[in-house]
Order: C-alpha cells, then sequence, then structure tokens
C-alpha cells in the first residue's frame, strides 16, 4: 500500500502536547495494569460533584427533556451566576453578559475568538497554563512572553506590560489568578492596576478566576470591579468539583455578547443541558464544598512542611489552587525525565514543569494536592525515599 500523502493542518502541527495528560494517561494505564499509583499530577478534586448537583441532576433526568438550551445558557443558570457576583463582589452583573461554555476551554476558545484576529500579540506569564499558548498558536495569534519571578511573586507588573505595549504593540493580556501551577495570587491592588493600563490602552484583559473559591492567605478579587470590559473566565471545574461535567462561564463586554453567541451556536450549539441544571444547585452545597476546601489546605500545610525535608525546599507561594510549583533542579535538568521516572519507580504520578515554561520549566515540577490526604502522605513517603 502506498504511504499516504495527507498531512494535518500547519495550525494542528504547531500545537504542542499537553504533557500533563500524557502523564494522566501513564498513570491510568500503570493503575489499571494493577500498580498502585498516587496521583499528584492532575488538577482535579478527588471526589464526586456535591450532593445537591447530583441530586439535581437526577431529578431533571426524571422530570425533564434534556434538550438544547440557548446558545449563551440556561437563563437560570446565568441569572444564578449574575447574583454570584453581586453577592460575592458587590458587583452588577447584566445576564446577559454571561456566557455558559463547555467547560472553561470552550470560554477560551470562545473569548479568543472574538476578541483577536491572525497576528494579534497577547501578553501571557510564564510560567502559566500551557492550554492558553496552545490555543493561540492553533488560532495564529502571536503570544508575548512575560517571564515572572519569585521577585514579582510570580505575577506580572505593570511597568512590563507597558514596556510590550512599546515594543511590538499588545493587543491583549491573560492573566490567572490563583494561577496554575504556581498557586501564587494578585494581590487586588495588583490586580485593579493591570486591568487599569490595559483599559486605558485599549487593550482586551482576560482574567481567569476558575480557582476562585480555593484561597488560603488573602481573598481574591474579580476583574470586573475595576474594568468593566474586562473578560473574566469561571468554571465549575475547581471549587465546585464538576470536572467531567463540562461546565464553565465567562462574563464579557456588552459588545461581544451577540458575538459569543453566534460563535457558539455553530461551534458546540450550546453546553451541554444536563450539566447547566445541576450547576444551578452548585451554588447551594457552599457547606460540603468548604468542608472539601479544609481538606485542600491540610494538604497544603502538610506538603509545605513535608516537602522540605525530602530536599525539595523552593517553592511558589501557595496562595491558592492546590498546586505547588517546586524546583527540583538539585535532582535534574529534564523535568518531564523526572516525572517519568518518578512514576515509573515510585509509582508517584507528577507534572513536570516543562508544560508551563518551555525556557525554564526543565527545572521545576508541580505537585497537586487535589487527592485524598492518605495520598499525599503517601508520596511524599515514596519520594522521600525514592530522592535519598
Amino acid at each position: 500500500m502506498n504511504e499516504s500523502t495527507m498531512k494535518p493542518s500547519r495550525r494542528s502541527s504547531g500545537v504542542a502536547p499537553f504533557l500533563v495528560m500524557d502523564m494522566l494517561r501513564q498513570a491510568t494505564r500503570l493503575r489499571a495494569a494493577g500498580n498502585d499509583i498516587v496521583h499528584m499530577e492532575a488538577g482535579q478534586p478527588s471526589g464526586s460533584a456535591p450532593r445537591k448537583v447530583i441530586e439535581a441532576a437526577k431529578k431533571a433526568l426524571h422530570d425533564e427533556t434534556i434538550g438544547y438550551t440557548e446558545s449563551l445558557g440556561l437563563p437560570a443558570l446565568r441569572e444564578r451566576i449574575a447574583r454570584y457576583y453581586a453577592d460575592t463582589h458587590g458587583v452588577a452583573v447584566d445576564p446577559g453578559r454571561v456566557v455558559i461554555t463547555t467547560g472553561s476551554s470552550g470560554s477560551f476558545v470562545l473569548a479568543f475568538l472574538a476578541a483577536f484576529d491572525a497576528g494579534d500579540r497577547v501578553g501571557l506569564t510564564s510560567p502559566g497554563y500551557p492550554a492558553y499558548r496552545n490555543i493561540f498558536n492553533a488560532l495564529d495569534v502571536e503570544v508575548a512572553d512575560i517571564e515572572t519571578s519569585a521577585a514579582t511573586r510570580w505575577a506580572p507588573t505593570v511597568e512590563s506590560i507597558v514596556d510590550l505595549a512599546d515594543h511590538g504593540g499588545l493587543n491583549g493580556l491573560l492573566v490567572a489568578s490563583p494561577a496554575n501551577p504556581t498557586g501564587t495570587m494578585l494581590k487586588p491592588e495588583t490586580l485593579a492596576a493591570l486591568a487599569g493600563v490595559c483599559r486605558e490602552r485599549g487593550i482586551w484583559f482576560i482574567s481567569d478566576e476558575i480557582y476562585h473559591g480555593l484561597h488560603y492567605t488573602m481573598q481574591p478579587a474579580t476583574a470586573l470591579s475595576t474594568n468593566p470590559d474586562a473578560i473574566v473566565i469561571n468554571s465549575f471545574s475547581k471549587y465546585y468539583c464538576m470536572t467531567g461535567w463540562r461546565i464553565g462561564w465567562m462574563v464579557v463586554p456588552e459588545c461581544l455578547a451577540r458575538v459569543c453567541e453566534v460563535l457558539s451556536q455553530s461551534l458546540y450549539i450550546s453546553a451541554p443541558t444536563l450539566s447547566q441544571i445541576a450547576a444551578v444547585a452548585a451554588f447551594d452545597a457552599t457547606d460540603e464544598l468548604e468542608q472539601r476546601k479544609a481538606q485542600y489546605a491540610a494538604n497544603r500545610e502538610f506538603l509545605l512542611d513535608a516537602l522540605p525535608g525530602i530536599g525539595i525546599d523552593d517553592f511558589s507561594p501557595v496562595d491558592g489552587a492546590f498546586y505547588i510549583y517546586a524546583d527540583v533542579g538539585r535532582f535534574t535538568n529534564d523535568s518531564f525525565a523526572f516525572a517519568q521516572k518518578a512514576l515509573a519507580e515510585t509509582g508517584v504520578a507528577l507534572t513536570p514543569g516543562a508544560d508551563f515554561d518551555p525556557e525554564r520549566g526543565h527545572r521545576y515540577i508541580r505537585i497537586s494536592f487535589a487527592g485524598a490526604h492518605e495520598q499525599m502522605r503517601q508520596g511524599i513517603d515514596r519520594l522521600g525515599r525514592w530522592l535519598k
């Protein structure tokens, strides 16, 4: 048989693999083969969705026809999200500006398509969530790297944004607080300053707030408090423990609402209806969710105390989310090889820092503490014996 001459598109060929998903696949296959695996790689809660969410889904399956919703989402859910901003942040949000999406991933695709053209330039912090860069590459949007460090608490500065805008131009800036992989948060005044300079200069400001609710050292702020033109993205996956339900949302300025609706009509039709119905109930599950958060906090305290004892003592502040971004340069200069070897020899699954920082990530790993507390103890015990 002749070899096919068909080739993937240039856009798809430029999208790098998401290494954490590769590590998750390897870990899952090892577990299926009978190996005892400690999952400290995936950024997802280990427990199920809250009871009220599951009960709402069961009721909907019994009582309702699960068809399409409006492309912008179920009105009841959009209204409830608008109320969340009023109750939590004191910000008035018109439900007409709320867009329900298939996870936050759907929000990123819609937001990037709605706000940017091919050839536009968007600032991204490094280290940062790799899917941002990969989606921009697929859309032919140029990424302007903003290197961060411990000196800036792994956050961009107003000066760095002004410099990018003055040298090469800048069409957008994307920040995350709490951030993945570092777990650091922007102080409210820093978030306000970044959002403000973008508004002054006509730069789209995108605020990834999907880890809101998971904070340990300070209260999170929303960009909507200071920049009404900001695009704010959130999700039910993290704090609300609904990863597999694939349901997220964003708040967009009025000028983008219809644009996002038209794009949704052709790209997705609508987000999963059953998940939308269930998500309304998530806002009434705070007691259960705060208990989960207390478990993460206990895991965080344990790891912050235990990691230095096994030789991992240089890591970012862990203000929120459920990650520790740690320097393992004393052990390796290849974080992917390090993570693969740790998985093969100890059964502990970690995420290589190369996923988050192509230049410096070779000496970092991300440790997720979203799992059970016993898993954290097992992971430290195994890694400690392995690293000696």
